[in-house]
């Protein structure tokens, strides 16, 4: 069963409305919009080329919208640059890991902390005694306190995702994009890492919203989940709900 609703007065609002992106002829994303409300865990679910890592890169600002609007807690971000998006407090988990490789697991989240303060060009001098308190929190948050001085390089797949996401909690973020969490991963190392986002999901209120094709994953963790199908929105609704729509069988899921 998917885990209860978090405190709805926690900041992380997000208001997707009649978003459209374009590659060239391909749209991408054809008008798409998406209420999540704050403190909300949501699944976006869909076939390869639904439009999904799009919607996560028009959330991100890595993508501009040709039309279309998104807004976190009231507040319209469509035109912001990603770093601006950053320090309002979206931070975004990739499918392919983006981790300083030759640094260590502590000078990783460090360096994430040097950019949510805008002292990345000042390096390691700009570390004082606050920061590694913060990522001492963040590393023994997602269970890494124990790795802090191996090289990122080392790390299995589930902790290079752990890492990540300890990364994300340094930009204090309020919504966390996760995108597709537990891919490569053992069943050992996926089980792990649902159960890291469902206690950093109660612990911290945080509003996910997250991508994921291993659908045992998406019906434990999400509250809702939000199927989208050729650039578009096709339904939302309860775990219970979606698994029951034909519709979503037939385009998506593959079974009866």
């Amino acid at each position: 069963a998917a885990i209860e609703a978090n405190d709805a007065s926690a900041a992380g609002a997000l208001c997707v409305r009649d978003v459209v992106v374009s590659y060239g002829a391909n749209r991408a994303l054809d008008g798409v919009s998406l209420d999540v409300a704050a403190g909300e865990l949501r699944a976006v679910i869909g076939p390869n080329g639904a439009g999904k890592s799009t919607l996560f890169a028009a959330i991100a600002g890595e993508v501009a919208p040709a039309s279309g609007s998104v807004a976190l807690d009231g507040v319209d971000i469509t035109r912001w640059a990603p770093h601006r998006r950053v320090r309002y407090g979206i931070a975004r988990a990739f499918q392919v890991s983006r981790i300083f490789p030759t640094l260590t697991v502590r000078e990783n989240v460090l360096a994430a902390w040097l950019c949510r303060e805008g002292k990345a060009q000042r390096w390691w001098r700009a570390v004082d005694g606050a920061a590694h308190a913060h990522a001492g929190v963040a590393l023994d948050d997602v269970g890494l306190g124990a790795l802090a001085e191996r090289r990122g390089d080392s790390l299995s797949q589930g902790d290079r995702k752990r890492l990540e996401i300890a990364m994300a909690l340094q930009l204090d973020a309020r919504l966390l994009l996760l995108d597709e969490p537990t891919a490569g991963m053992s069943p050992k190392e996926t089980s792990a890492t649902v159960a890291l986002v469902e206690s950093l999901w109660h612990r911290r209120g945080l509003t996910i919203l997250l991508t994921e094709h291993d659908m045992s994953v998406v019906f434990r963790l999400a509250q809702r989940l939000t199927v989208m199908h050729r650039g578009r929105v096709l339904c939302t609704g309860a775990p219970a709900e979606i698994r029951g729509r034909a519709d979503v069988r037939e385009i998506y899921l593959g079974h009866g």
